[in-house]
């Protein structure tokens, strides 16, 4: 990711710029690809109704979140009634019976803390992108790399206390003075560690995820700029390279997030129900378990639906991302000409 203009005159874009870019393509996303995630939970809960006491990982393709069933009825916006016949059906009955804005029903929880993170990635890649290129040069093709890998697990272990508080605020309505109290408890009992459980398998999934997107990314987009003959490259170019990569690692990385999505659920049960967490929790032995039962297919379940959120989110977040860059490049551009 260039952030700088590789011509006569070098135009710099300010880490503030980086992040009005970065929140405007994560608020941006979250609102294109939001209807998918609710359509597929609501067709799913059709099939399956989700019972009180259990919770379930809604996840849009910025971010994941789990979601508590602890309210009564069809009050809830996963537990509302509907008789599809599937996602272009559930899509088009969603409107017509609901309004449009029931689309974006699980809106709010990805902008409390989708935005913030992707902002926090984003900036942080290109800031190390640019250290590192004054280091070790422009074309040293390990960079995507490292910066991949460093931004990711900078975002995920800030993120991480605050999905669990986050996931506490869904289970029960707390005040901020019993908020507070929980959050002293657990880390009295169990000491600060304890507001990252859930770390670990993200790291296993978002790091290596991150990794392979950002140098596929880079790859990619030079490749599609020398075929066009272009300099620069243009928005349908970040938008491919962006969709193309995110599809390749969401592959790669997809056992990963099988085991993530049932560690999270798993933890929540039985921190819910105080039971002792057995010692089989461990990411090893959830993967083995999963081979043992369904084979080695089942550690890519649910393929097809992460491929539909992930490419989309991947290629409107990145091509977003970039073009506001170029806005404020041309903003910077302008100003030192007067």
């Amino acid at each position: 990711m260039d952030l700088e203009s590789e011509g006569p005159q070098i135009i710099k874009v300010t880490p503030v710029q980086q992040m009005l870019a970065s929140c405007t393509g994560a608020i941006l996303t979250s609102l294109m690809v939001t209807p998918l995630d609710v359509v597929k939970i609501r067709l799913q809960a059709q099939n399956n109704p989700f019972p009180k006491g259990k919770c379930f990982v809604y996840s849009n393709g910025l971010m994941d979140h789990l979601c508590v069933c602890e309210e009564e009825g069809n009050k809830a916006w996963y537990k509302k009634p509907g008789h599809f016949q599937g996602t272009l059906d559930a899509f088009f009955k969603i409107v017509r019976n609901e309004g449009i804005k029931s689309l974006w029903s699980g809106l709010p929880p990805t902008l409390v803390m989708a935005v913030p993170a992707t902002v926090i990635y984003f900036t942080c890649y290109d800031q190390l992108s640019a250290l590192l290129r004054s280091k070790l040069g422009e074309n040293e093709s390990r960079i995507p790399i490292i910066a991949g890998i460093v931004a990711r697990f900078g975002a995920v272990t800030v993120i991480s206390p605050l999905e669990l508080i986050r996931t506490k605020m869904q289970s029960k309505k707390f005040s901020s003075k019993e908020l507070h109290r929980f959050v002293s408890k657990k880390v009295s009992e169990d000491g600060w560690i304890s507001l990252w459980k859930g770390w670990a398998p993200t790291i296993l999934r978002d790091v290596p995820f991150s990794a392979m997107y950002w140098y596929n990314y880079e790859v990619l987009k030079k490749w599609l700029c020398a075929k066009s003959g272009l300099y620069e490259p243009t928005f349908m170019i970040n938008f491919t390279s962006g969709a193309l990569s995110g599809s390749i690692a969401a592959v790669a990385t997809l056992p990963f997030d099988v085991v993530k999505t049932q560690k999270q659920t798993q933890l929540w049960i039985y921190e819910s129900h105080k039971i002792s967490m057995p010692l089989h929790m461990s990411t090893w032995a959830i993967m083995k378990n999963i081979v043992a039962k369904n084979g080695f297919a089942g550690l890519f379940t649910g393929l097809i639906p992460r491929l539909i959120k992930i490419a989309p989110a991947c290629a409107i977040m990145i091509s977003t991302y970039e073009f506001g860059k170029t806005f404020f490049q041309n903003q910077n551009a302008r100003r030192q000409q007067y």
